[in-house]
């Protein structure tokens, strides 16, 4: 387990660099300019190419690349806002927290609901129960979560007044965008969750332990979904990957100052450091969870933990 936890560690590497080089390109090769944007549109073209010049937007696409590289490996440095001119790591930190609060709670919410829904509707197959859990899941997958935050404030906002429609200093401002991106991989788990019990409850083991008098939910919750949580926790990890690329349209809708509305905001003014920097950060924080999802199956089956 200690090697392939390394392994993955050393991964980050070629994966952030991957990773900037292609955000970078596809920068370098769309329409658009920051010194404009920085400037504005009634700016003399004197200063615009003044401002290009500073920026280095000027220079060629590797000799820019290699300068934001050089920066990022040996200083750990992710640069400077093109338009606000700050540091863009402080500023990534100053909205990552709520970024990763809204990613926490809406997680707890699909694993809760995923794994409860789950288990009811493999223990109930075929009932009445079942058939609500699988409607509900399947229009949980079909809805987006753009429409399913314009849903939601429509409903409690506008139309109830129970909830903000925006925002996300209180815990009431924090529900509705939590069930905005929580609901669909609640969904996605919730699905796993069923066909993994319905294989695992079909064991002879589970047959064995019903006939010695076991308690129904000691068997359900102690034999069948520990065995079944493989497959189950490899699904979390993915939508918790998912989630924090979800947060982008999330934190839009809600107007929730977070990495996902900031890099909204600085694509339009074609800022690219901050671009780069939301972009690795996320990409950082999803292979940690995949390597936390490796740490979780070793504590499940000590076999896959093994060296």
């Amino acid at each position: 387990m200690t090697k392939r936890v390394l392994k993955r560690i050393l991964m980050l590497i070629p994966t952030v660099i991957g990773v900037s080089f292609i955000v970078f390109l596809l920068f370098y090769l769309s329409p658009g300019d920051a010194a404009l944007a920085k400037a504005g549109p009634n700016a003399p073209k004197e200063v615009i190419e003044a401002l290009r010049e500073k920026m280095g937007l000027n220079d060629p696409f590797l000799a820019q690349y290699l300068r934001f590289l050089k920066g990022l490996i040996f200083k750990f440095d992710l640069g400077t806002s093109y338009i606000s001119g700050s540091s863009v790591t402080k500023t990534l930190l100053a909205v990552f927290p709520n970024t990763l609060k809204l990613t926490g709670f809406s997680l707890l919410i699909a694993v809760f609901f995923g794994i409860l829904l789950g288990v009811l509707s493999a223990v109930n197959r075929g009932t009445f129960v079942d058939k609500f859990v699988m409607i509900f899941s399947m229009a949980g997958i079909a809805m987006p979560i753009f429409w399913t935050g314009i849903l939601l404030i429509l409903l409690f906002s506008v139309k109830l007044r129970w909830l903000p429609p925006s925002g996300f200093s209180s815990f009431k401002a924090m529900i509705m965008p939590a069930f905005a991106l929580g609901l669909q991989s609640s969904a996605i788990i919730m699905r796993m969750t069923r066909s993994s019990m319905l294989e695992v409850l079909n064991q002879d083991y589970i047959e064995t332990a019903t006939a010695k008098g076991l308690k129904k939910q000691k068997i359900i919750f102690i034999h069948a979904l520990k065995n079944a949580m493989i497959p189950i926790i490899t699904t979390i990890g993915l939508q918790a990957g998912g989630l924090l690329g979800g947060s982008v349209l999330t934190e839009t809708v809600f107007s929730i100052p977070g990495i996902g509305r900031l890099m909204v905001e600085s694509i339009k003014t074609r800022d690219l450091p901050v671009v780069l920097g939301g972009v690795i950060l996320i990409s950082i924080c999803y292979s940690l969870i995949s390597i936390i999802v490796d740490i979780l199956y070793g504590f499940i089956d000590p076999r896959i933990g093994r060296d």
